[in-house]
């Protein structure tokens, strides 16, 4: 089998013809060709499009790694920590994208972008691997950024020597700051979400003095009305999103019979919270401009706006979807860069 190109992500598209399982299994009903495949008695197989790398390969040779269980049921995240520090750093808990139905802490284009991340802020990072989709359809992956969080304030009691307590040491935990990319950006949004509402005892989360703010990139919401970026722009190499590959992922991670308009993937639909509502800590929104998810970002800056909410908004011109780990055209580098350092400064001016 060829080989892919080692931390780049494939062309999504979807297709219901190029698999054939088992008959053990049944059709394929869903597929997004190299990524997953789902049977009609509800198997899964998620295919090798990107290669995992352990925790000790250090693409950043100033960045320490180690992987860690955070909490119980087999969540694990895994640590990037700064070697030569002056002054503790703040905390960066992490959420892949992948549409909730991919993506791994592991794989080698996340395990390079956020060491990048934490050398370049720099910050710890934590990166948590949450449960996936469909066999763990939302608000699960809401649930496990929850638990990391429950996790993060545990250890900030704790202050263990010992193992995973090395870490702890470096952290600066009055500055604590949630991100993710795609449906990363989504869970740190909603874990957010649930750390201001007032039916949430703080006893058992973050204080919201520790959590300074969010790091949006190219969020993934959706909803059933179609934004002008949704039917206009049509996926090219440079993105990692297709209207077609969206829905499907909106069909896996959803509840059973839910529309896009459901709280869990539309933030700004009837019947979910109200923004007003809500303690949310201030934001920094990264867009891409040749995203399908472009308009939908930029609607949701400015009801956040509206709402008395603090927000950065940062657009990327000639750049898609995932871009930042894409890394498969010149321009993905120097947009790449350019974000770091929006993110280094969004960080240490909270």
């Amino acid at each position: 089998m060829r080989r892919r190109k080692m931390g780049a992500l494939p062309q999504l598209s979807e297709s219901r013809s190029s698999f054939q399982p088992s008959k053990d299994h049944g059709p394929v009903i869903e597929e997004i060709q190299g990524l997953i495949k789902v049977c009609k008695d509800g198997h899964v197989e998620r295919l090798p499009a990107v290669v995992d790398v352990p925790c000790t390969w250090a693409p950043e040779p100033d960045v320490a790694s180690k992987d860690v269980a955070v909490g119980h049921g087999g969540l694990w995240a895994r640590l990037y920590v700064p070697r030569v520090q002056t002054q503790k750093l703040p905390l960066l808990v992490y959420f892949h994208g992948g549409g909730f139905c991919v993506g791994s802490a592991a794989w080698r284009c996340y395990h390079e972008f956020l060491a990048r991340v934490a050398s370049q802020a720099p910050c710890v990072v934590l990166s948590v691997n949450y449960r996936l989709a469909p066999e763990h359809r939302l608000p699960v992956a809401y649930e496990d950024g929850l638990a990391a969080v429950r996790w993060v304030r545990q250890q900030m009691s704790h202050r263990a020597a010992d193992e995973p307590g090395w870490w702890l040491a470096h952290c600066d935990f009055a500055r604590v700051f949630l991100g993710g990319d795609s449906a990363g950006a989504a869970i740190a949004y909603n874990v957010a979400a649930q750390l201001g509402s007032f039916g949430v005892p703080e006893s058992a989360l973050l204080k919201p003095a520790c959590l300074r703010g969010m790091v949006l990139i190219q969020p993934f919401f959706g909803g059933v009305a179609r934004t002008s970026s949704e039917k206009n722009l049509v996926q090219s190499s440079r993105s990692a999103l297709s209207l077609t590959t969206s829905d499907c992922y909106w069909r896996l991670a959803l509840p059973p019979g839910a529309d896009r308009d459901h709280p869990w993937c539309n933030p700004l639909a009837k019947g979910s919270p109200k923004l007003e509502d809500l303690r949310l800590p201030p934001a920094l929104v990264c867009i891409s401009e040749l995203d399908i998810l472009r308009d939908r970002n930029m609607e949701f800056c400015k009801a956040m706006r509206s709402a008395g909410k603090s927000v950065e908004q940062a657009t990327y011109a000639g750049v898609g979807h995932a871009f930042q780990v894409l890394h498969n055209y010149h321009m993905s580098h120097a947009r790449t860069t350019e974000m770091l350092t929006h993110i280094r400064a969004f960080i240490y001016s909270r």
